[in-house]
């Protein structure tokens, strides 16, 4: 497609007569800027020119921090020529930039036909007002309904008509999605239109049925923004269409999302979906982290971040499966690979040691070894995402077993079980399986029954008794090597204490929260009991996750302890409340056991 041609299909170049264009095509300039290339400086020399991406992304910083994410056919540079002012934004190239621009006679010229001007004063009226929502990072609200996004009513065709007028009906309406009439309602992508027409050889003539997404994947208009998202990262979608009594009112796209925010977890996977190979993953831990932060900075909870983080990072490992099955060639016989500790309950927050396994259906010679071929790929693989290894070597190089040993290991736990054994029971008994077709439902029944193993109940109650909140005497909390060990501490005193309630319960449940709400509803725990130890945990858990984050900003490595002098008075006293209810609640389960 030739330059002028990409241009006349783009807002606002679309709205010129014929006459117009032809200034257009004189006046077209081509010009490439390198990744981190800034292209306007907040501050600096006021824009010469009105910019076009042909190519590429482009980043808005305000005061070092991210603003916007600009995408192939956006605009930018106008606010400054407009307002005849220094840019109010940094733009920077957030990867190799081809843009097509004109000088400011040009801009001032185009902006004689009314259509064109209105564009941009719209525009500029839109952009104001959400930089004045996101003037920083505390300002986003992800709690606003996601209908509030909606600009446009959908767009439907039917079931019968052709991939081409499909085609025709985007391009005219300026979106890349349509819905699809029937029951049940379907949707029709240009991601479909790429990969399930022209990449399969398919025709124009090609009918819309044959190729679109049914049932809908579709929300609330009422859903909070970050619930939409993370339902997207969740299932892998990039059209989401909401819904208002029974009727589709309109579709965002993580297009939206990403340019709410550039930090956003559509914007990593949107990363994560452009990998051809693991060295593409150098720089991945850092991007988390900064996504990690926007959804700490945006009021959520611990819990909430870390179902997003966990979102993406099995996204990451799917991703790096279905690269060791491309190099390795198809898998022998069924799999799964399954994630635990902190990544099994979706409590994951920045990155952390990698706790990985892998379970196959047949034992032979030959899956041994693919599987290991496999295991070796990916987890060298997380370690170039910025995972370090398990010291424990708790990762898949060294557990990748068949179904039936593995089985035979669980039973062997749960009935007699050594000190290390018990270990690596409180391990893989938060397991949670990834990506492959092997069911590990066997795995589940073995679990589930532990509840009825009151030896094994027993031994795991004392384990989770090892580690105690740091009270003194006075109540006073104890700091050891400059400060408070939260994980230590607190978090894992509750992950043990859920763990061995929720079993007792004979639940399947693996986040902590869920596990004492469980255990609440099946009376093994009192309510109030349950209700204290999850926003206990909430609270330990955010406060680790922004000290680690500041220690980043810092230049330090992140850990695990806080010291006292950087809590507000408040902070120290809930701290103290916390730990002194999780002694109790500790107490309270050792007398429990005390018996056995």
């Amino acid at each position: 497609m030739n330059p002028l041609d990409f241009v006349c299909q783009q807002a606002p170049f679309n709205l010129l007569p014929e006459e117009a264009l032809q200034k257009v095509a004189r006046g077209l300039e081509i010009t490439f800027y390198p990744k981190n290339t800034k292209v306007l400086e907040q501050g600096g020399e006021r824009s010469q020119h009105l910019y076009l991406i042909r190519k590429g992304l482009a980043r808005l910083e305000r005061d070092g921090q991210p603003v916007l994410l600009l995408e192939e056919g956006e605009v930018f540079g106008y606010p400054s020529l407009l307002a005849q002012e220094a840019p109010a934004f940094d733009v920077l190239a957030e990867e190799d930039l081809l843009v097509y621009r004109w000088g400011e006679g040009v801009f001032r010229q185009l902006m004689q036909y009314p259509e064109f001007a209105a564009f941009f004063t719209r525009g500029l009226a839109e952009r104001l007002r959400i930089s004045q929502r996101l003037e920083s990072l505390v300002g986003l609200d992800l709690s606003l309904p996601v209908g509030e996004l909606v600009t446009r009513p959908p767009v439907f065709i039917a079931p019968t008509a052709t991939v081409g007028e499909a085609a025709r009906l985007m391009r005219a309406h300026q979106i890349s999605s349509v819905l699809v009439e029937g029951r049940p309602l379907g949707i029709l992508t240009d991601r479909d239109l790429r990969n399930r027409v022209l990449a399969e050889g398919r025709g124009p003539e090609t009918l819309v049925q044959e190729v679109m997404s049914a049932p809908l994947k579709s929300r609330p208009a009422s859903t909070p923004l970050f619930e939409a998202l993370a339902y997207m990262v969740e299932q892998g979608i990039h059209h989401l269409p909401l819904e208002e009594e029974g009727q589709i009112v309109g579709v965002v796209t993580d297009t939206v999302f990403m340019r709410q925010q550039a930090r956003s977890p559509l914007h990593l996977l949107r990363r994560l979906e452009r990998t051809r190979r693991r060295s593409d993953l150098r720089g991945y831990g850092q991007e988390l982290g900064g996504v990690v932060e926007l959804l700490l900075q945006g009021g959520l909870g611990a819990g909430e971040i870390g179902r997003s983080v966990s979102a993406i990072n099995d996204q990451l490992i799917r991703i790096l499966l279905r690269l060791a099955e491309a190099e390795l060639g198809p898998p022998p016989t069924p799999y799964a690979w399954m994630v635990f500790g902190s990544e099994g309950r979706m409590e994951q927050t920045l990155l952390t040691d990698q706790d990985n396994a892998l379970v196959y259906a047949e034992a032979s010679a030959e899956a041994a070894a693919y599987f290991q071929r496999m295991a070796e790929f990916v987890v060298e693989g997380l370690l170039e995402a910025g995972f370090p290894p398990c010291p424990g070597g708790y990762m898949a190089t060294r557990w990748c077993k068949p179904l039936a040993e593995w089985l035979r290991l669980f039973r062997h736990w749960i009935e007699t079980p050594t000190p290390q054994e018990l270990l690596e029971a409180q391990i893989f008994f938060d397991f949670r399986p990834v990506y492959g077709s092997l069911s590990l439902e066997p795995l589940e029944q073995v679990v589930a029954q532990s509840a009825k193993q009151g030896i094994f109940l027993a031994h795991l109650a004392r384990a989770a008794l090892q580690l105690r909140p740091p009270i003194g005497f006075f109540r006073r909390i104890r700091e050891e090597e400059g400060g408070v060990d939260l994980k230590k501490g607190g978090i894992v005193p509750i992950v043990g204490l859920a763990r061995v309630y929720a079993l007792e319960a004979g639940s399947q449940a693996r986040s902590t929260v869920e596990r004492l709400r469980v255990a609440a509803r099946q009376n093994r725990l009192s309510q109030e009991g349950a209700e204290t130890l999850v926003e206990a945990f909430g609270f330990l858990m955010r406060l680790r996750l922004r000290e680690q984050l500041a220690s980043l900003h810092r230049g330090e490595p992140p850990s695990n302890r806080v010291p006292l002098e950087r809590l507000s008075p408040l902070e120290r006293r809930h701290l103290k409340e916390a730990f002194l209810h999780i002694r109790e609640m500790q107490e309270a389960l050792s007398h429990a056991y005390e018996r056995l």
